[in-house]
């Protein structure tokens, strides 16, 4: 580790193999809560690369739970989170849209980060199951085409690296990767970052981690998720080739929205505002969830339009399909813990 930590010291990059290599000392019993911390603080002070970030992601995966199956198309919506604006669970709500879209969504989230509830938080008011098993995961996956991924539970291996990451209090190279540590292997992604400057670099790692297609998204006011308050910065990922472009709602027949107009509350207000959207409830929740799950549904190439992709998502709600696949994984959920 000693070789390593000189070389951030002396602000130098770490190579793939000397990441991997560093991020495997990390699960080593031998490593000391300093030393992980300094490799952290390291990695922060002179800013992450592409390559560090995809090399530590692969080796995470490798210590997470693991799946024998393959879903051709399957992919995830997870935001970095950290954005601080107590929004709804966009994400958790527009992967239902997705997945009654008819694209195959692993959902992988946590507690709350950004928002006032995560979305483990919200599913688990909801009567979702938290710790699926990977065959349970794959049955989901195949019969309802959704599945959530609780991170603590399919990353049992991370608690000393997340405990030295809570004492540090600042931002580190775990407030990026959490989106890309899925440990169900994808092919697209949708990801919203925080931080504008971060969205060529996660494109990149996203490139690097095998991705054929993504968006990686900053909203309008710095939100981890597309927003209707104004420009999205967005950068598409399409076969190795980057493209950046803005997109204002109006461009898509979405209405403009104020930041506030997405507030969420506590875990049952949020609970609520799911279920109303996926009712078709119209207002500023539901023209958010249209925005994400369009630009989902693009990023999957479902759809060769992002008007495409919204219109796709206002027909999963209206249709129902959206509710049924979240009814489907609440009814699974209720029989394993009856069973």
């Amino acid at each position: 580790m000693e070789t390593y930590l000189q070389k951030l010291a002396s602000g130098e990059d770490l190579t793939s193999i000397e990441m991997k290599q560093a991020a495997e000392l990390l699960f080593h019993e031998s490593t000391t809560d300093s030393e992980i911390a300094a490799v952290l603080m390291g990695l922060s002070l002179k800013g992450e690369t592409p390559e560090e970030i995809a090399s530590l992601v692969e080796v995470l995966r490798d210590h997470a739970l693991s799946f024998q199956k393959k879903f051709p198309g399957v992919m995830d919506n997870c935001g970095t989170g950290g954005d601080r604006s107590y929004s709804f669970n966009i994400s958790s709500t527009s992967a239902f849209v997705i997945a009654g879209a008819g694209v195959p969504i692993a959902k992988h989230g946590n507690r709350s980060v950004s928002s006032k509830t995560g979305s483990a938080d919200v599913l688990e008011t909801l009567g979702v199951s938290l710790d699926f098993s990977a065959d349970e995961v794959e049955e989901l996956l195949a019969e309802n085409g959704i599945a959530f991924l609780f991170a603590p539970h399919v990353h049992p291996n991370l608690k000393q690296i997340m405990k030295v990451r809570k004492e540090l209090r600042i931002p580190t190279i775990f407030n990026l990767i959490g989106p890309l540590t899925n440990p169900v292997e994808l092919e697209t992604q949708m990801l919203g970052i925080y931080q504008r400057k971060g969205l060529h670099m996660m494109a990149k790692a996203l490139h690097q981690l095998g991705r054929k297609r993504a968006i990686v998204v900053n909203g309008a006011g710095y939100m981890d998720e597309a927003s209707l308050a104004g420009d999205n910065h967005i950068v598409l990922l399409d076969q190795g080739n980057i493209t950046e472009f803005t997109l204002a709602p109006e461009e898509v027949g979405l209405t403009r929205y104020p930041l506030e107009a997405i507030r969420g509350g506590n875990v049952k207000d949020n609970a609520r505002i799911l279920m109303d959207v996926l009712h078709g409830e119209k207002g500023p929740y539901f023209e958010t969830v249209l925005l994400n799950a369009g630009l989902a549904v693009f990023a999957h190439g479902k759809a060769n339009s992002i008007q495409a992709g919204i219109d796709l998502a206002r027909e999963s709600i209206l249709s129902g399909s959206a509710l049924e696949k979240l009814n489907y994984l609440v009814a699974y959920s209720n029989q394993r813990k009856v069973g």
